[in-house]
């Protein structure tokens, strides 16, 4: 293998280490549910944040994804502009008088770093010949180590039916190297709808 092309597989590696993923850690589903179709339904978007400024962009994020999946997304903001101020049971009567029928809930609750590092490594070579050596030699340069930071990000995503007031779906999941808020509150609401579907919590 050329230095140009073990350099061009490290990055290559480096780059696909970097790109966002979201697992899930845990994942709860209430015993009794039966499959729930968002469609014709309003569920409020609530992303608990004490930034007033990342709270309305996440909740705007998860409230478009809401509604592109068939339900009618409404940021919790323009109903509760100042959730401190309202009590569980008001802020509830609150979101059912604005005809809310769910509500998602999302929170993070982590933030870490993971370091990982490659350790260099060079081939011996051929040293019995010149020959033999001079092509190795020039084409096999001692490829150094690197140190590969990741960020890791765990969010909680609640389901509830504002209609009963019931948990339906509780989890936890860690995205990696996420690039912005609004892109994480997309991809865990994808991959939590994906899931949803697949335990039987939410119609296809």
């Amino acid at each position: 293998m050329t230095t140009r092309v073990r350099c061009l597989a490290a990055l290559l590696c480096l780059a696909a280490c970097s790109t966002t993923s979201t697992v899930f850690t845990s994942t709860w589903k209430a015993p009794d549910v039966q499959a729930v179709s968002p469609v014709g339904k309003t569920v409020a978007a609530v992303f608990v944040s004490p930034n007033e400024s990342r709270r309305r962009s996440a909740e705007d994020a998860l409230a478009a994804d809401l509604s592109a999946r068939g339900a009618r997304g409404i940021a919790a903001y323009t109903v509760l502009p100042n959730e401190r101020s309202y009590s569980g049971d008001k802020a509830l009567a609150a979101l059912k008088q604005a005809g809310a029928n769910g509500a998602v809930i999302m929170r993070v609750v982590g933030r870490d770093q993971r370091i990982t590092y490659t350790p260099g490594y060079t081939v011996p070579g051929p040293y019995r010949g010149f020959g033999p050596y001079w092509g190795y030699g020039w084409g096999a340069v001692y490829e150094p180590g690197y140190l590969q930071t990741d960020n890791l990000v765990s969010v909680e995503t609640l389901v509830y039916s504002l209609t009963n007031d019931k948990l339906l779906w509780a989890s936890t999941s860690r995205t990696t190297n996420p690039k912005d808020l609004d892109r994480l509150v997309n991809e865990v609401a994808d991959v939590t709808a994906k899931e949803m579907v697949k335990q039987g919590v939410l119609a296809p």
